[in-house]
């Protein structure tokens, strides 16, 4: 059980550490918010993960702690409120850059703009 979860907590911090590189290397907004989103979102799931897998494992061999099933059942709630802000919260960032004029490097066309105008 413990080795799972030392896995999925490596994956993890894999995952959000590559998070962390793209958001110092990529050059603008919409990246940085891409690298942010996806890595740490697939990075936190990982963690997540661990703890449930540990807080489980431990509920079921042992069952004496009641404060372990307490622990898995927080863990998946956080789980899935990550799931839904996450994806909810870039989009409106990246919404709100775009129409306060906000452009992305290198970019010829822009498709949102030809539908703002119409």
């Amino acid at each position: 059980m413990n080795t799972i979860s030392y896995v999925f907590i490596g994956i993890g911090l894999f995952f959000n550490l590559v998070g962390v590189i793209g958001l110092h290397r990529f050059p603008d907004m919409y990246t940085r918010l891409h690298a942010a989103t996806k890595c740490t979102t697939f990075g936190s799931i990982f963690i997540i993960t661990a703890v449930i897998v540990q807080s489980a494992g431990i509920w079921a061999l042992e069952g004496a702690y009641p404060s372990q099933s307490v622990m898995c059942i927080h863990a998946v709630l956080a789980l899935v409120a990550l799931l839904v802000t996450n994806a909810t919260g870039a989009h409106a960032m990246a919404r709100a850059a775009h129409r306060s004029g906000e452009k992305p490097a290198k970019a010829v066309v822009d498709d949102l703009q030809e539908k703002e105008n119409d």
